[in-house]
Formats: structure tokens, sequence, C-alpha cells
């Protein structure tokens, strides 16, 4: 089951590296705002964007498994039925990397099936709560 309780969000929120799937070029989307509120509190942002050379200073790759980085936290801005897929991209990379804690759906976002497969592999899961608001509303000074 999702967490929804502010000490399991807190420890999802202290995950450092985060590949952002569906990062958007876009100023004033919410695939951008929030990823860059993130990079400004200093979290290491991982843009997966496949149509993106580059978002938010960062380059861009094509797939979570192109990420050459260690990745804590997957967080996701794709719509819901799309979840199912990354989640069995997340736990591939989980299996070969040994890498990825968590996946966070966005505000917007479920998938209590595919979450439930990611929760099974040992994975936190959060769906359905914006990532910025949270951090806003636990970490932020």
């Amino acid at each position: 089951m999702p967490v929804t309780d502010d000490d399991a969000l807190s420890d999802v929120l202290h995950l450092d590296s985060v590949a952002v799937v569906g990062c958007s070029t876009t100023a004033g989307k919410a695939a951008h705002e929030i990823p860059a509120y993130l990079q400004r509190q200093g979290y290491e942002i991982h843009p997966v964007n496949p149509y993106a050379d580059t978002v938010l200073g960062q380059s861009a790759v094509d797939s979570l498994s192109d990420v050459d980085a260690a990745v804590d936290l997957v967080n996701v801005f794709r719509p819901s039925e799309e979840v199912a897929g990354i989640v069995e991209e997340t736990l591939a990379r989980h299996d070969a990397a040994g890498d990825i804690e968590a996946i966070w759906l966005q505000l917007g976002i479920t998938n209590d099936e595919a979450l439930a497969d990611a929760e099974a592999a040992g994975l936190t899961t959060v769906q359905d709560r914006c990532m910025k608001v949270e951090h806003q509303r636990l970490l932020a000074d």
C-alpha cells in the first residue's frame, strides 16, 4: 500500500538522486516546474524524456535504463495507464543495478496493481501526491 503518513513521506523525500520520467522542457508545466524546484532544493535530477536532449541543464535520456548515475527515487509525470510499464522498467533496473528505493507517482497519477508489484519487490511507493507540495510541507524551512 502506498505510504501516506508524514514520517514515511519524509523518508522518501530524503532520497537524493531522482530520475524524473516524463520531465518536460516546457516552462510552466508541472513536469518542468516541480523537478526545477527539486533541483533548486539540492536534489540530483535525471530527466527521462526521449524527445529532449537536455532538461534543466541536464542531459535527458530515453529511458530509465539509460540513466548512468545511481538512482534512489523514480518520480513519474506520465499518465496512469503508462505506470505499469514504468514500474516494470523500474523493477528491471532495480534487479540489475541494485539501486532505486522508491517510486513516486505525482498528483493525479495512480495504479494500485503496478505499485503492489513494486512493493512486493521491496520498493516504497507514493501515489497521487505532489513531491513539491510534500517537500514544502514537511522539509522546507
